[in-house]
């Protein structure tokens, strides 16, 4: 078995999904593109040392920002997790908004394991992305008719499988489910105007625990030049550092685009039919998700065990 908690940010997935690990008395893996990487902690809303220390949790602060962790190597390191607590007879729960991380596990999609090549993708990017896209649309129609003309980094990223390993991105692709029961769950905040409530108090929270403070570190340590330097709240930051702009505008941008990125999130969840929903401000949500979480344990409970 497996379960999912998802959705938005800002609608309470972390602290929702520690008490129902407590509960089964289970483990964690988070299923944040952020969250993973060491030392970015207060703008991706990584959970504190207090939390850690009620549930173990997988993927938090495990890899070095200099390291871009890919979607093909999550979902074989998270499968191989999850097979090792099936067979320890846990039912593990993966938690988070990023969509593709998800996705990879619950559909079992095939991805081709090729790492990043900085020179090839160097190279492409200065052909312009009108001729990388022209050349995707002759080497591998199947991938150009399911890519926007005008998205650059998956385009790259096509040209850069087939260039690496002399076969098309499409032909390498799929998708093969796993066979145990997965329950996913989705958290939903239904009034948008709380949401964006929630997500400005984030922002001040964010003041409050040091935000200013980490992003110097970033740099100082990492370089202002590291990709995750260029991602909400810690681009924003890293422009008032550098004077570019006033606190309060970092503030407000990194606000309005967090809010654009949950909407974003919302419309990518909201398309998936087997998520169940459930409305975050619920005052018994707890009560509601344990309840439909006993019932999905309770009744797959025979498969879980049966190939052990």
């Amino acid at each position: 078995m497996l379960i999912v908690i998802c959705g938005a940010t800002a609608t309470g997935k972390s602290g929702l999904a520690i008490s129902i690990a407590q509960r089964l008395n289970s483990e964690i893996l988070s299923a944040d593109s952020r969250q993973i990487y060491r030392d970015f902690d207060i703008a991706t809303a990584t959970v504190s040392k207090a939390e850690l220390a009620l549930v173990p949790h997988h993927f938090v602060s495990t890899s070095d920002p200099h390291h871009t962790v890919t979607v093909a190597q999550y979902q074989a390191e998270a499968q191989a997790l999850i097979d090792r607590l099936q067979q320890q007879r846990q039912v593990p729960l993966m938690v988070g908004g990023t969509g593709l991380y998800i996705k990879s596990l619950v559909k079992g999609m095939k991805m081709p394991r090729v790492a990043a090549d900085e020179d090839l993708r160097s190279q492409l990017t200065n052909l312009g992305q009108v001729q990388c896209y022209q050349i995707l649309q002759r080497v591998d129609p199947q991938a150009a008719h399911k890519i926007y003309a005008n998205d650059p980094r998956r385009t790259i990223r096509a040209l850069e499988v087939y260039y690496v390993t002399g076969r098309t991105i499409s032909s390498q692709q799929g998708e093969y489910p796993p066979s145990y029961p997965i329950l996913q769950i989705g958290l939903d905040c239904e009034n948008l105007d709380i949401l964006a409530l929630r997500i400005e108090h984030r922002a001040q929270q964010m003041i409050e625990l040091g935000w200013e403070d980490e992003v110097r570190y970033l740099g100082a340590k990492y370089g202002w030049d590291l990709p995750l330097l260029k991602t909400l709240g810690y681009a924003q930051m890293r422009q008032y550092i550098q004077g570019e702009i006033s606190l309060a505008a970092a503030i407000e941008l990194t606000t309005l685009f967090t809010r654009q990125f949950a909407k974003r999130q919302r419309t990518w969840f909201k398309a998936i039919p087997e998520i169940e929903w459930f409305d975050s401000n619920d005052p018994i949500l707890l009560d509601r998700v344990w309840h439909r979480v006993r019932q999905f344990r309770d009744a797959n409970q025979n498969h879980q065990y049966l190939k052990y």
